[in-house]
């Protein structure tokens, strides 16, 4: 690695290092998620309404199926409470609900807005607060029942608010109201409807825009929790209660082993470190690099070596004839291929052009063809006679100008 990136490595390395100091120095930001879940002790999760109720009622049971499943499966009577940011049943399931309040149970929603069909089926209609000069975004909320407490109470970290604009006048009854914040133990002015009951059959349907009350939040700001203490009274405590916990915007149980790391500071800075790691790995190791390219060597003429092995495989063997027959033979290939002569007739005439053509005297072709003679008339020869007809053959063979000018 050159120094340029070395230098490159440990400024990142330097700068990951101090950012995580600071990171792991900081104060922890409050997870402002809105759960509701009964487990979740953040700002916006429901763990002290879970235990305030479980301390006042005299049967709570948590729901964890949908609550369609759930009636289908279970004969039970109470109250069936849920709370949460968005609710929306599906025709099929508000209408077994809908059968089961209508049997003397009582139903209590709190979501900051409604589906079409259960506001249609209690003609109601709801619509955002205006919230045209509330800068601070601060609102206020008040119980109307006399015997309760009517106080204002002033909740400051809301997203949307939502208020009902039309009501069945001789069927609802108005429980609670909101409006911009006035001012600590002032009263609620222009006031907007948030929380209503109305009859259903045999039974009741509560309504409320502010699922917030239920909040950890907003009960341990006080006076707060006197508010959502009123709104307890309104739940048949003598009876058993149901708390839906399946319409949760927070999750019950956490599956992914990623929860565990990126909810502990320690491990989820060790996670980033090796993500940041890898990708400077990537940037400068990486690359492409030019790798050597091998000298791949010819292959080699092996004709010349396979000769020399036959011909010594013969030599030590002892077959001199053979080997000088064999000789004779590519002597005779070569008068033909290369002095251009007919061997196929071996007289007078035929030693004289041979002797021409390949630079050689008469007497000396005359001698190599006598000695040739005797070699075939031979069943067998020694080393020596072996020997000197290779010299003689080569030595012709050498005074040929053909050969060299070609």
């Amino acid at each position: 690695m050159s120094k340029k990136g070395k230098l490159y490595i440990g400024l990142i390395s330097a700068t990951l290092l101090i950012i995580m100091a600071l990171e792991m120095t900081k104060p922890k930001q409050l997870n402002w998620f809105p759960s509701y879940a009964m487990h979740h002790k953040i700002p916006f999760g429901s763990f002290v309404f879970n235990k305030q109720l479980q301390r006042v009622a005299e049967t709570t049971t948590l729901v964890d199926r949908p609550p369609f499943e759930y009636l289908k499966k279970n004969a039970i009577n109470g109250t069936y409470l849920f709370f949460n940011g968005a609710i929306n049943f599906g025709n099929e399931e508000l209408e077994a609900l809908l059968d089961w309040v209508d049997e003397g149970n009582k139903l209590v929603i709190a979501a900051v807005d409604f589906e079409d069909k259960l506001l249609d089926t209690l003609n109601l209609a709801t619509r955002s607060v205006n919230t045209v000069a509330n800068f601070n975004n601060e609102y206020q909320v008040q119980l109307v029942n006399p015997n309760l407490d009517t106080s204002a109470f002033k909740f400051d970290r809301p997203t949307t608010f939502f208020h009902f604009n039309k009501i069945d006048t001789l069927q609802t009854t108005v429980v609670g109201l909101i409006d911009k914040f006035q001012g600590d133990n002032k009263p609620v002015k222009d006031t907007l409807i948030n929380i209503i009951k109305q009859p259903f059959g045999e039974g009741q349907i509560i309504l409320s825009t502010f699922p917030q009350a239920f909040t950890n939040y907003f009960i341990l700001n006080k006076p707060n929790q006197n508010y959502t203490a009123g709104l307890l009274s309104y739940l048949d405590t003598d009876n058993p209660i149901y708390i839906d916990t399946y319409y949760k915007s927070g999750k019950k149980f956490y599956l992914s082993p990623m929860y565990l790391f990126l909810n502990n500071d320690a491990l989820k800075w060790a996670y980033y470190i090796i993500i940041i790691g890898a990708v400077v790995y990537i940037i400068f190791e990486g690359k492409r690099k030019q790798r050597a390219i091998p000298i791949i060597k010819p292959l080699k003429n092996q004709t010349i070596e396979f000769t020399r092995t036959i011909a010594n495989m013969y030599y030590e063997g002892g077959k001199h004839h053979d080997i000088a027959k064999h000789k004779i033979q590519h002597f005779l290939e070569y008068i033909r291929n290369v002095l251009y002569l007919q061997t196929s007739e071996i007289n007078e005439e035929f030693m004289k052009n041979l002797a021409a053509r390949s630079n050689n005297n008469i007497d000396d072709t005359k001698d190599l063809f006598n000695f040739i003679n005797k070699v075939n008339m031979s069943s067998n020869i020694s080393d020596k006679e072996l020997e000197r007809l290779n010299t003689l053959i080569e030595k012709f063979k050498s005074q040929n100008t053909w050969k060299t000018n070609q």
